[in-house]
């Protein structure tokens, strides 16, 4: 499976380097107000992809940080030690809750 795994990874690799052998000609990307850049193909096409991967990757960040204070907040009440109340005369003693199980805690 190793072998396997390694192979298909040679494959991808060697599929993108004849991509970018295959696509070495200057190609102009037209911007606004006349501006434009030239640059070979497959830097444009990794620009392009390059900058998707960060338009993506803050997109995510605002849900990313309330799945995180909403773990911490939980993580907090899981943790938080119970107020102790003192038992009252004449009863019997009880047993103490068990621990509560930290594994089941979602977050970061």
């Amino acid at each position: 499976m190793k072998y396997l795994l390694w192979l298909l990874k040679a494959a991808i690799f060697f599929t993108l380097f004849a991509f970018a052998l295959n696509n070495q000609q200057d190609a102009t990307v037209h911007f606004f107000f006349g501006t434009q850049w030239r640059a070979p193909l497959v830097l444009v096409v990794l620009t392009a992809f390059a900058a998707g991967l960060v338009v993506g990757a803050l997109g995510m960040v605002p849900r990313w940080w309330r799945h995180r204070t909403a773990a911490r907040r939980a993580q907090a009440a899981v943790i938080a030690p119970a107020p102790v109340v003192p038992p009252a005369p004449n009863a019997t003693p009880t047993a103490p809750p068990p621990p509560p199980d930290l594994s089941s805690i979602h977050g970061i």
